[in-house]
């Protein structure tokens, strides 16, 4: 049975694990290598630990008594809501950043990303936010395909990060968070 679930303090290891073997499946094409070797490191620990006990919203979703996937949500900083200008929207205070929501990809196609994503978006919207935003990859299809499945679209904000001396293009997706799982 699948079930998505607030993250405990006695889940940092499970998250840390997932989070390191999702991206070394998902990523390991995109990024330099090497880039990948720090996932194992305590620190990635102490920043599970922290989103957790920072007050982010941080959901795991299992499948029988198996973790498949998280999702990481909380109120958008600044930075991340702006338009390219610096201007910030009038909706900027209510509005939140998905920072992560990654599923094992051997457990993919199963509606574990939905349900992470539905059950965030309603503890948000119920927390007074009314927008989500999304930073993803360009060469990331399927999460592309995800939130566009969702409701969400680019924006048409676009920014550059420096992963290990590789370039790699995000855009920005932003959409409601009165989503239906159908």
């Amino acid at each position: 049975m699948a079930r998505v679930r607030t993250a405990t303090p006695e889940d940092v290891p499970i998250l840390a694990a997932l989070h390191a073997a999702t991206w070394r499946a998902a990523y390991s094409e995109l990024l330099p290598p090497g880039t990948l070797d720090g996932l194992d490191a305590p620190h990635l620990r102490k920043a599970w630990a922290d989103a957790i006990e920072g007050g982010a919203t941080v959901l795991l979703a299992t499948e029988g008594d198996e973790p498949v996937g998280f999702v990481v949500a909380g109120p958008a900083p600044e930075d991340d809501v702006a338009a390219a200008d610096g201007a910030l929207p009038p909706d900027a205070a209510r509005t939140v950043l998905v920072s992560t929501l990654l599923i094992e990809p051997r457990w993919g196609r199963r509606g574990h990303g939905g349900r992470l994503l539905a059950a965030a978006a309603a503890a948000l919207r119920d927390a007074g936010a009314i927008r989500g935003i999304a930073w993803v990859l360009a060469e990331d299809p399927a999460s592309l395909s995800f939130y566009r499945r969702v409701g969400w679209d680019p924006d048409s904000t676009v920014r550059t990060l420096d992963a290990g001396g590789r370039l790699l293009r995000e855009v920005r997706l932003t959409g409601p968070l009165d989503l239906t799982l159908t």
